[in-house]
């Protein structure tokens, strides 16, 4: 049975959410990196465009995968979803499923439309896919669905430690490979 959480307690997890993220960007060398809060929602794609003011593209996807049950950091362009094929062939798994919301925010402390690319108290395998580094700057979630922060593709692979792959899906390049 879940408590009820109260309005005080909301404003501490977000808080704290917030500084897992700064200090992420302080620790990676990225102390420069500005987190900005908004009035508005950045919990979805569409969202995120009105509140920062950039295109589906330039918006960052932070999702958690479990991969053969292996927490697994896929960091796509708003614009594209999420080939699990590729993610189980780079991670040399069988089984990928995304991770519930629950599940990020037990184990992460982080809710989904907040979740960011850094921050975790573990250290994850990050795969970064190859459309983000079309863009000079990206908008990242900072660990609510109100705080963002922009950052430039090649510094986010550098801070997570990640790879850069093929994992977009086909249909979401618009071509019509299998």
């Amino acid at each position: 049975m879940h408590e009820a959480i109260t309005h005080g307690d909301r404003e501490i997890i977000e808080r704290e959410a917030i500084e897992k993220v700064r200090a992420a960007l302080d620790a990676g060398g990225c102390a420069d990196v500005k987190i900005k809060i908004t009035e508005n929602t950045i919990f979805t794609v569409e969202d995120a465009t009105k509140a920062v003011g950039a295109p589906p593209e330039e918006i960052l996807k932070s999702l958690v995968f479990l991969v053969d049950e292996r927490p697994t950091l896929v960091l796509m362009s708003g614009a594209n979803r999420v080939d699990l094929r590729a993610v189980a062939r780079e991670e040399k798994g069988k089984k990928v499923k995304m991770a519930t919301p629950d599940y990020v925010f037990e184990h992460f402390g982080f809710k989904v439309g907040g979740v960011p690319p850094i921050g975790y108290p573990i250290r994850m395998r990050a795969l970064l896919d190859e459309d983000l580094f079309r863009y000079p700057v990206v908008w990242s979630a900072a660990g609510t669905d109100h705080a963002f922060f922009p950052i430039e593709p090649a510094r986010l692979l550098q801070l997570t430690e990640g790879i850069k792959v093929l994992l977009k899906k086909a249909e979401a390049r618009g071509d019509s490979a299998p």
